[in-house]
């Protein structure tokens, strides 16, 4: 529960629908024209209900603030890219916020504090912080800047870690650096006699460790005697005498996991520390004792530690472009696993799109076959390219060359001949169909050059089952074609949205630690993202026609 000066607070849901006459007049006073907190209160009016928080607090105790009053402040201090303390004298002295709030021009706010506690609560609870995004959508709904239908477009970006950036080597020292402290706070008495003279010096500071002299030798040796040290505090730890409550500290049994996964005990029964190849994957590796839901991550020319988010936006020319689904994972989840979550998690806001346009990352035959029997969405993007020799070489007999006998469950070869077997394969936890061909067929063809590279083996295809291979086979010649690159143009329209989320309201690195944090931050982020919005849409003003230079038309009369 939310404490103010050591008290238990419950809700006391309030009514804000009326904005304090003297607020009202010195805010339309001094701000003729409205300012985006001012023009989101005149559009959609309260934002936030108190009632809409009401499974977040308790029936008794002392009333507390107003739930929907922070979350507003929260969204706003997000649209400005302000801090906790920079928010609450926003609060106390900005006359717009108050206008916004509905709070008497005399409100002294609140504590800074109490913004950290909120998002806290919001944390806590799954799928809170998500409500909020739910309700703004609601409110644009009903004032007409959003319907479901028309189109969206979804993309992903990667979001850093609020956390240092470690090698191998400092995470294991810093890992059993974090340990050491949570003991000597919570039994420094078991502690003490497990102490060596030298670990003062190795743990008492952070741990930082540049280039070593000796190479790969050196760092082995220096990773050996932390593990050496850390296994001497793990013994200890799951000893028949020690207290049970130590193996339940939250660094301790992260110092248990990163042992497991940078070392092994050798055939001597000696702790060795692990080759660089043989280290568990990234998704399951922590890269920081104090964020293990952040991860390594390399995508193209990028590598960081951290987070993902994926944002989808309406891109309707006759409404503002508006956030409507965002979703926060850990950097090793791949963008394809994310497409039918939000198509079933915008069904049930009552906003699904007509078409939805993504990029590769995002699509695959099978999610275009899902999306339109499931939802009736059309999914739009480029489907990826046949990989085989002679389709990259763009000569000889790519797949699209064979034509599929489905009802005789045969491939036909450009030379005529028909493939002698048909079977199943699971490759990726995906089914194909291989088609293989004779050996006496192979062997004498006269093209066999052009389709094989092999020196004695049968031309095989493997093909996805006949309604996911059509769709890819008719995409691939889709793509190719002026009408649907003009249809796809859309998606670049995405970056912009995160360029604005990343350059304007801090969306690159996480201010907080954990996914469930990270989470709360993404969404407060696309509701600033959708207040900036529907404010330049409100206040914007038809554009004048751009006037022509006389060399333009100069141009356009030699032409």
């Amino acid at each position: 529960m939310p404490v103010v000066e050591g008290v238990a607070v419950s809700l006391r849901p309030e009514n804000h629908q009326r904005i304090p006459a003297r607020t009202l007049k010195t805010a339309r006073a001094a701000c003729p024209k409205g300012t985006p907190a001012m023009l989101i209160r005149d559009r959609l009016d309260v934002l936030f209900e108190d009632e809409e928080f009401a499974g977040l607090y308790p029936s008794d105790g002392r009333p507390g603030l107003s739930p929907g009053q922070l979350a507003l402040v929260s969204v706003l201090q997000f649209a400005e890219n302000l801090s906790d303390r920079a928010a609450a004298d926003a609060v106390r002295t900005r006359i717009d916020w108050k206008y916004a709030i509905g709070l008497e021009l005399e409100d002294p706010g609140f504590d800074h504090s109490v913004l950290c506690e909120f998002r806290a609560r919001l944390a806590e609870q799954d799928g809170t912080a998500d409500q909020l995004l739910q309700v703004m959508l609601g409110r644009l709904v009903e004032a007409g800047l959003l319907r479901a239908g028309g189109r969206q477009r979804t993309d992903a970006t990667h979001v850093l870690a609020a956390v240092r950036r470690l090698s191998r080597l400092e995470l294991v020292g810093e890992t059993l650096r974090a340990a050491l402290e949570e003991l000597a706070e919570a039994a420094p008495a078991w502690l003490a006699p497990l102490i060596e003279p030298e670990w003062a010096k190795r743990y008492g500071r952070r741990v930082e460790i540049g280039k070593l002299p000796g190479g790969t030798a050196a760092v082995t040796a220096r990773a050996e005697k932390f593990g050496r040290d850390g296994q001497k505090i793990l013994t200890a730890a799951w000893a028949a005498c020690a207290p049970p409550h130590l193996r339940l500290l939250p660094q301790v049994e992260i110092l248990r996991g990163v042992w497991v996964h940078h070392y092994f005990w050798d055939m001597d029964g000696l702790l060795r520390w692990r080759d660089g190849h043989a280290l568990p994957p990234a998704s399951l590796r922590f890269d920081s004792p104090y964020d293990t839901d952040a991860h390594y991550c390399v995508k193209r020319d990028t590598a960081w530690s951290g987070y993902r988010t994926h944002f989808t936006e309406t891109c309707d020319e006759e409404r503002p472009e508006l956030v409507v689904h965002v979703a926060t994972t850990i950097s090793t989840v791949q963008d394809i696993e994310l497409t039918d979550t939000i198509h079933d998690e915008l069904a049930e806001l009552e906003l699904l799109l007509a078409e939805h346009v993504v990029d590769s990352g995002y699509i695959s035959p099978a999610r275009i076959e899902r999306a339109q029997r499931v939802h009736g969405i059309t999914l739009l993007g480029p489907i990826a390219a046949d990989h085989s020799a002679q389709a990259k070489a763009a000569s000889g007999f790519g797949k699209a060359a064979f034509t599929i006998d489905w009802a005789n469950e045969q491939a036909i070869c450009p030379r005529g001949a028909t493939s002698v077997s048909w079977t199943k394969l699971n490759i990726k936890d995906h089914t194909y169909l291989q088609a293989r061909f004779a050996e006496a067929d192979c062997r004498t063809c006269p093209d066999r050059a052009q389709c094989t590279t092999s020196a004695t083996g049968p031309r095989s295809i493997a093909v996805l089952p006949r309604p996911l291979h059509e769709i890819q086979m008719r995409n691939r010649l889709d793509q190719r074609t002026e009408q649907w690159q003009g249809r796809y143009a859309i998606r670049a329209g995405i970056e912009a949205a995160l360029s604005q989320n990343v350059r304007a309201h801090g969306l690159r690195r996480s201010r907080y630690r954990g996914l469930a944090r990270t989470h709360v931050q993404h969404v407060l982020t696309a509701l600033a993202c959708n207040i900036t919005r529907v404010s330049d849409w409100v206040s914007s003003t038809p554009r004048t026609r751009r006037r022509t230079t006389r060399f333009h038309a100069l141009c356009a009369a030699v032409a």
